[in-house]
C-alpha cells in the first residue's frame, strides 16, 4: 500500500496533485514475471524511457518512491515557471505608464493568489505525469524504495522484480553548503521555496546560478526587498560574462541588492529573522531577512539503492557511465541528473531516448546512440532570458581554439526598442574564417526561443 505524502500547503491543489502522482490509496502490482525494462525514479528521465519502452512493445516496470515527475513538475520547471510568470506581470503592471496605460495607485499582485494560481496549474498539468496514465500505458507502476539485489533483481516494497536490463534515473537533489550556523535556522531550498504563501518582505538568495539569480528578481518583481549573496565575482559563472553583466545589471535595475565574492558567511537566529553577516570586497555586512533560499549545490541520489551489490560504481557526482549510458555492470543504464553534467529537463528526455535504444534494441556496436551526439541549449528565465548552445569564448580559449565571435546588441534593433527590451544582444561563435558556427549566447525577451534557430 502506498503512503500517504504531504506538499505544503496541503490545499486542494496540492491534494489534486498527489492524488496523480502519488495516490495514497494505491496499491502495487505483483511482478509480472522478468520485465524487459526496470526504471528506478519517475522523474523526466524515468517516464520518456518507460513510456517509450512500452510504447516500442517492452514489458516495463517503474519505480518512484516519491512523486512521479520528479522536479520538472513538482519543484522545478513548472513552478519556477508559474512563478515567474505572476512577477513578471507584476512588473509589466507597475511599468505600465511607461508604455502610455493608466494603472489606478496601490494596484499590486497578491503574491498569495499568484501561488495558489502555480498549484493550480501544476496540479492541473499533473495527470501526464501520473500513475493511472502510465498504468494505462501499460507499466506496472510500483511506489516505494527500490534496492539491487542481483544484476537482475531488484527489491521494491518486499517485491521483487527480475529485470533483463534496468535504468537508474534518480535525479540530483539541493544539497547545502558548509555555512557556519546554517543548520541552526530554517531555511528555503529550490524544493521548498514554492510552498510559500506568505510574501516575505526582506528575502535573501545565497547563490547566483540560475536558480538563484530567476528567484531573486521573481521575489524583486513581487516587491520584496532582495539581497543575493554570490561566493564568486559576478553571476552566473558557466555564462558568457558579457552575457552574465546584461542580467545582473538588469536585476539590479529591479531592486536586487547583489553582493560578489561573499566570504566569511554566518547564518544566526534573530529576534525577528534570520541574521546573516559576510563580508564582500573586504567590506562587512550584517542584516536580518525574514525568509533564506540557499540555491548552492545538487547532490546525486545514489544513497541505499544497493549499487555496491551489483558493481555500479559512482561518486559524490553521481553514477558513472560509458559514452553509450551504460554503468560499470553491463545490465545496468543510466539517464538524467543521477549522470549528466547537463541537469536540465530536456537532456534528461534525450538521454533517456538513447538509454531506450542501447538498452533494448542495439545488437553490439550496431544502433547505439553516444552521449557526444547531444547538442545541449538551455535558458535562465531571468528578465531578460540568457539562452546558451556551444562553445562560448572562454571553451574554445581552453581548447586553444581560434574562433570570430560576432556581436548584435539589442539597443541597435529597431522592434526591441519600441517594445522596451533594448538591453541584450545576440553573440554568435564561428570556427576562425568561417562560417560555422560553434556556439551562441541570446540575452534578450525570449531568448529560450529564439536559440532554437542557432540549434
Amino acid at each position: 500500500m502506498s503512503t500517504s505524502i504531504e506538499i505544503l500547503p496541503m490545499d486542494e491543489h496540492n491534494q489534486a496533485l498527489v492524488a496523480n502522482v502519488h495516490p495514497p490509496n494505491w496499491v502495487n502490482p505483483d511482478p509480472a514475471g522478468t520485465y524487459n525494462l526496470v526504471v528506478i525514479g519517475a522523474g523526466t528521465a524515468g517516464l520518456v524511457t518507460a513510456a517509450g519502452a512500452a510504447g516500442m512493445g517492452a514489458k516495463v516496470a517503474l519505480v518512484e518512491r516519491h512523486l512521479m515527475g520528479g522536479d520538472c513538475l513538482n519543484i522545478g520547471c513548472v513552478p519556477s515557471k508559474g512563478v515567474i510568470s505572476s512577477a513578471r506581470i507584476a512588473e509589466t503592471i507597475r511599468l505600465a505608464g511607461d508604455f502610455g496605460a493608466e494603472v489606478p495607485n496601490g494596484t499590486s499582485v497578491n503574491f498569495a493568489d499568484a501561488m495558489a494560481r502555480m498549484r493550480k496549474l501544476r496540479a492541473g498539468i499533473s495527470p501526464v505525469d501520473s500513475a493511472s496514465r502510465f498504468q494505462d500505458l501499460g507499466i506496472d507502476v510500483f511506489f516505494g524504495h527500490a534496492n539491487f539485489f542481483d544484476s537482475n533483481t531488484v527489491h521494491v516494497d518486499g517485491k521483487k522484480l527480475r529485470f533483463k536490463k534496468a535504468v537508474i534515473a534518480t535525479g540530483a537533489r539541493a544539497s547545502a553548503p558548509p555555512i557556519p550556523g546554517l543548520e541552526t535556522v530554517r531555511y528555503l531550498n529550490n524544493e521548498s521555496v514554492f510552498s510559500l504563501t506568505k510574501q516575505p518582505k526582506r528575502f535573501s538568495v545565497i547563490g547566483a546560478g540560475p536558480i538563484g539569480c530567476e528567484m531573486a528578481q521573481s521575489f524583486a518583481q513581487f516587491d520584496s526587498e532582495v539581497h543575493l549573496i554570490e561566493a564568486v565575482h559576478g553571476i552566473l559563472p558557466k555564462e558568457d560574462p558579457d552575457c552574465s553583466e546584461i542580467v545582473k545589471s538588469a536585476l539590479i535595475k529591479r531592486g536586487v541588492l547583489f553582493y560578489c565574492c561573499g566570504e566569511e558567511t554566518q547564518i544566526s537566529e534573530s529576534d525577528d529573522g534570520i541574521r546573516i553577516r559576510f563580508k564582500s570586497h573586504a567590506k562587512g555586512y550584517d542584516f536580518v531577512v525574514d525568509e533564506l533560499l540557499v540555491a548552492v549545490g545538487r547532490s546525486p541520489n545514489v544513497e541505499s539503492l544497493g549499487l555496491e551489490h551489483v558493481g555500479v560504481d559512482f561518486d559524490k557526482k553521481g553514477v558513472k557511465v560509458d559514452e553509450y549510458y551504460r554503468t560499470t555492470n553491463s545490465n545496468i543504464f543510466a539517464a538524467g541528473d543521477i549522470c549528466s553534467p547537463y541537469q536540465f529537463t530536456h537532456a534528461a528526455d534525450f538521454m533517456a531516448r538513447a538509454v531506450i535504444q542501447n538498452s533494448l534494441f542495439a545488437l553490439g556496436p550496431f544502433g547505439r546512440k553516444k552521449k557526444d551526439a547531444l547538442t545541449v541549449p538551455w535558458c535562465t528565465y531571468t528578465t531578460p532570458e540568457l539562452a546558451h548552445v556551444g562553445l562560448s569564448e572562454s571553451d574554445a580559449k581552453k581548447q586553444n581554439m581560434e574562433i570570430d565571435s560576432y556581436i548584435q546588441k539589442l539597443e541597435h534593433v529597431d522592434r526591441a526598442i519600441l517594445e522596451g527590451e533594448a538591453d541584450g544582444l545576440v553573440k554568435v561563435n564561428c570556427k576562425k574564417g568561417t562560417d560555422t558556427i560553434l556556439g551562441a549566447t541570446i540575452v534578450a525577451a525570449n531568448a529560450g526561443d529564439m536559440i532554437s534557430e542557432i540549434c
